[in-house]
């Protein structure tokens, strides 16, 4: 999906839903949204991290979390969280729900991030199989 039609759940401050909004428009106006991180680690302890594509729209290039990204309008934030991480990495892997976050932050290219993040854990040893496409996520 581009981001000019993707749409992402806009949040009161008690992560409240309240109304879809356009995600470059929520980044563009620095509305408050619900997104989510997640983190896999291998049996070494050690966490999957990526590089974020260098098509992006913000932050393009740089190294982030195993993936991140928004649930969809009517999509619960965890099985959000295994869509996206298995969009990014290949891996299918069982997620735990470990807490929810307050974050801002003002980012390149005039966006700002203005999001409750709900994190997610989980545990593989399978090397990601990431899909190559272009994509502006």
């Amino acid at each position: 999906m581009n981001d000019q039609a993707e749409q992402v759940i806009l949040v009161d401050e008690a992560d409240r839903a309240f109304s879809p909004g356009g995600k470059l428009q929520t980044h563009e106006q620095g509305l408050l949204h619900r997104a989510f991180s997640v983190f896999v680690f291998n049996h070494a302890g050690e966490c999957l991290i990526q590089k974020r594509a260098s098509g992006k729209y913000h932050s393009a290039g740089k190294w982030a979390n195993s993936c991140c990204g928004h649930p969809r309008p009517g999509e619960p934030t965890g099985k959000a969280a295994a869509r996206r991480l298995t969009e990014e990495t290949g891996l299918k892997v069982p997620l735990v729900y470990g807490f929810k976050s307050r974050y801002i932050a003002k980012l390149d290219n005039q966006m700002i991030e203005n999001e409750i993040p709900h994190l997610f854990f989980g545990r593989s040893s399978q090397s990601p199989s990431p899909t190559l496409k272009k994509s502006k996520r």
